[in-house]
């Protein structure tokens, strides 16, 4: 049985954050970027030998149309006294998510079409502010920090994006575009700063692949 917890408890907001995560990875881009507006309802059970499993009821807005927000359905199951494997996460998103097939393409064409690769840095910037131009950069670092931050969470921890500390577009062979950041992710618990190496692989048809170098 599962009991409810309040949607303000701590547990239920760093479960969120594991679902959120997972999602973003899952479905974000450089043309989406979700994020949580309401956590709705959370509850929790502890399953024997197994571990505690969180399920939620989540909505999410799209950055690039605050509008726009989506209802999601999510299950985090934390395994019993692992700290090395991921968490479990399944997420259903109700609803349609906007489509991001146009802008995808303009920004596939746009980085295909420099002369030297994009590099950048600190992104947002110290005064929080992303260059019209670096937006798509700024939500792939979501995706790729959305993956960090599945993989990395446990009950104990809330990671979030804090900044694109460095991102490099790396020339590739094949028609992916690479991009190798380095992340800061906040760790809200123990407060906590700390620099990711990630890389993302990128096409507008095949979406986004992660890999920590």
């Amino acid at each position: 049985r599962a009991m409810e917890l309040p949607p303000s408890h701590f547990p239920a907001a760093r479960a969120a954050a594991v679902a959120v995560g997972y999602l973003r990875y899952l479905r974000g881009g450089p043309g989406r970027g979700l994020q949580l507006r309401e956590l709705r309802r959370a509850r929790r059970q502890d399953i024997d030998d197994v571990g505690h499993k969180y399920y939620l009821e989540l909505e999410l807005e799209d950055v690039l149309d605050k509008d726009r927000t989506v209802s999601c359905t999510a299950e985090v199951l934390y395994p019993l006294g692992s700290q090395t494997s991921a968490p479990d996460v399944q997420v259903t998103v109700q609803g349609e998510l906007r489509s991001t097939e146009e802008a995808d393409q303009e920004f596939y064409n746009r980085i295909r079409s420099l002369q030297k690769e994009l590099v950048a840095e600190n992104i947002p910037d110290s005064h929080g502010n992303v260059p019209p131009e670096l937006e798509p950069i700024h939500l792939l670092a979501w995706v790729a920090s959305g993956y960090v931050i599945w993989q990395n969470s446990t009950e104990n921890t809330n990671f979030h994006l804090a900044q694109v500390k460095h991102v490099q577009q790396v020339k590739r062979s094949d028609e992916d575009l690479q991009f190798d950041y380095v992340v800061l992710l906040h760790e809200m618990v123990s407060q906590e700063v700390l620099p990711w190496e990630v890389t993302v692989l990128w096409h507008p048809r095949r979406g986004a692949r992660v890999s920590r170098s």
